[in-house]
């Protein structure tokens, strides 16, 4: 059996305007069939001028069309699709020309679930749900309308799946876990295993078992084999608009805020709770029982050890050097204990 084929999306500039909600500035029958970078695009191309700097590259850009703010329309002489944030029309104009599978495969017989899925009698699919090869659904699952659960997905016992959500291939929900609508989460990744949570009794560790969930709002994104744990007893939170890279680490009783933004190979440890609008940069660390108030930058591979209760950008760590000025660096700081003792000794002799 043949699996669906990709539809090559194509629009005219005047569908563009329509769909993205921005005016067009030229021939609106011009026809798009993909995105392009402005030193790469050519004809049926459309690009976009996002940052300042590579403004110089229009002059010899060969995209049909562009996206351009409108005070850089009167500069180019190709249609444009005018916005105040090029960026933002761009990312939405590229959901428009992501590949999707049609309704069927070649020969017409593509079935929703494939007959390799292992689904529980007491299982509910909504309609339009397709199911990939080797996926288990557990009993009690719950699968929203017109969501795709790729190949050797486990959805656990009573998992709760919103309208629309994507699951790409091996991504594990352990069980009780809930996503909202048009949920991403991508391959390996894996919610709801148990928190890291142990008693000490003075000759070994305890296991406490994990009693909560994990919650997920709607448009999340889950990257590739990141791990969200589930709560020790109240439920691991993640809030609407959460966008969570690669790799990365979420401990159990965690709440991130809505609309954050957590990169690359970063780490929460269990009981944090991150604000609103908030971007925690990759390899960052944060350690345990701690907040993190609405609108906080943390850079990337900074340790936070503290609450932060106001808005702003925080870093630590130190700064790339060449290698022989670092360790002369390095000596010096571990004196600085020293030298501090030495100096406040001279400070007491001095005259008032």
């Amino acid at each position: 059996m043949t699996g669906p084929r990709a539809v090559k999306p194509s629009f005219t500039l005047k569908e563009l305007s329509r769909l993205l909600d921005v005016p067009v500035q030229g021939d609106d029958t011009t026809r798009i069939d993909a995105l392009a970078t402005l030193k790469r695009a050519g004809p049926g191309n459309l690009s976009f001028l996002a940052n300042p700097r590579y403004a110089r590259q229009l002059a010899d850009c060969q995209a049909s069309a562009l996206i351009l703010h409108p005070d850089l329309a009167s500069t180019v002489n190709v249609p444009c699709l005018l916005s105040s944030s090029p960026y933002v029309t761009y990312a939405r104009a590229s959901q428009l020309f992501a590949a999707v599978p049609d309704s069927g495969g070649e020969r017409g017989d593509e079935t929703p679930v494939h007959a390799s899925a292992v689904i529980s009698g007491s299982a509910t699919l909504g309609n339009n749900v397709r199911v990939g090869p080797q996926a288990v659904i557990e009993s009690g699952a719950i699968i929203g309308e017109g969501s795709r659960i790729g190949a050797g997905c486990v959805v656990g016992r009573d998992c709760r799946l919103g309208d629309n959500v994507t699951l790409y291939a091996n991504v594990t929900l352990y069980h009780g876990v809930s996503l909202g609508d048009r949920c991403i989460i991508h391959s390996g990744a894996v919610i709801g295993a148990d928190g890291f949570g142990f008693a000490f009794d003075g000759q070994r560790s305890v296991k406490i078992a994990q009693l909560g969930a994990v919650t997920i709002g709607d448009d999340v994104e889950v990257g590739a084999g990141s791990c969200i744990d589930r709560g020790a007893l109240d439920d691991t939170v993640i809030e609407d608009g959460v966008k969570i890279d690669n790799q990365v680490q979420i401990g159990h009783n965690c709440v991130v805020g809505a609309h954050t933004v957590i990169c690359g190979c970063s780490a929460l440890a269990g009981s944090t709770r991150i604000g609103r609008y908030c971007v925690i940069g990759g390899g960052v660390g944060i350690t345990g029982h701690l907040s993190i108030c609405d609108k906080v930058s943390v850079s990337a591979m900074s340790m936070v050890t503290r609450t932060i209760d106001q808005p702003g950008v925080y870093s630590s760590g130190t700064l790339l050097q060449e290698s022989s000025l670092w360790k002369r660096n390095a000596v010096t700081l571990s004196k600085l204990s020293g030298l501090s003792k030495r100096v406040q000794k001279l400070e007491q002799n001095l005259p008032e």
